[in-house]
């Protein structure tokens, strides 16, 4: 990540061994990164909850955030 950029990093929170996200002061709002990393010794499991996961880091912030 260039220096810039990791100046600007608000907030990092680790939601899963998998799963991530930064919020990035951006100049009108605040960004967020959502980082979805799999294993490489990890198998596509349907009963996988990623979609939740995903659901409940998206529903925790505000509308206006991009």
């Amino acid at each position: 990540m260039h220096q810039s950029i990791a100046l600007e990093i608000k907030r990092v929170e680790i939601v899963s061994d998998r799963m991530s996200h930064r919020v990035i002061r951006g100049c009108r709002e605040d960004l967020v990164l959502i980082v979805h990393a799999p294993t490489a010794n990890t198998y596509y499991d349907p009963k996988d909850n990623f979609c939740e996961e995903f659901e409940q880091v998206f529903d925790q912030f505000p509308t206006y955030h991009i």
